[in-house]
């Protein structure tokens, strides 16, 4: 679809599995530059956004929300053109009559990465304090595996195959966020 005055309305599109049978995220959004909504197990949409690659998008969404991420409707375009896309996404959640959680109270959890320090155990956190920079940054990592290995069992479960591989610097950090 190219960018133009017309802007497809949400409802018209065709809701896709945002995993397939085989495990895979829609392949047909790969490289592809465009809009997209996810929505939940039940349909109701939880975010609208739009990326240079959504295929890309979709997958580090994933990641960092997979309970919310069962259906995704798309558009695409062959060049970025923001304006176009701003208006896309203006419209869709005026067409949904609230905004979705993950363009409200909940933008950052979708779009950052991963914070992992909250998870500490209390121990953790008591000690974390009186280590020197080298052990602070081996706690966290150690903290953000045992988070990585929490999502990756919970994706496993949902029958992703698709390959999720973790920035290992970003964990250095408490963070997590795809590579």
């Amino acid at each position: 679809m190219s960018a133009n005055i017309d802007i497809p309305s949400l409802s018209g599109l065709e809701f896709l599995p945002y995993i397939n049978d085989a495990g895979e995220l829609p392949a047909s959004l790969q490289n592809q530059i465009g809009i997209y909504a996810i929505f939940d197990g039940s349909q109701l949409l939880q975010f609208v956004g739009y990326s240079r690659d959504i295929y890309l998008s979709l997958k580090q969404h994933l990641v960092r929300q997979p309970d919310c991420c069962y259906w995704v409707k798309a558009t695409t375009i062959d060049r970025p053109n923001r304006t176009w896309l701003d208006s896309v996404q203006s419209a869709w959640i005026a067409e949904n009559a609230s905004i979705p959680v993950g363009n409200g109270e909940a933008n950052s959890v979708w779009l950052d990465p991963i914070s992992t320090r909250h998870t500490m155990t209390v121990t953790e956190q008591a000690s974390f304090d009186d280590l020197d920079g080298v052990a602070q940054i081996k706690l966290l990592k150690q903290v953000a595996r045992r988070v990585e290995e929490t999502i990756l069992t919970k994706l496993k479960e949902r029958g992703v195959t698709a390959e999720i591989r973790f920035n290992p610097k970003l964990k250095e950090q408490g963070l997590l966020d795809l590579k």
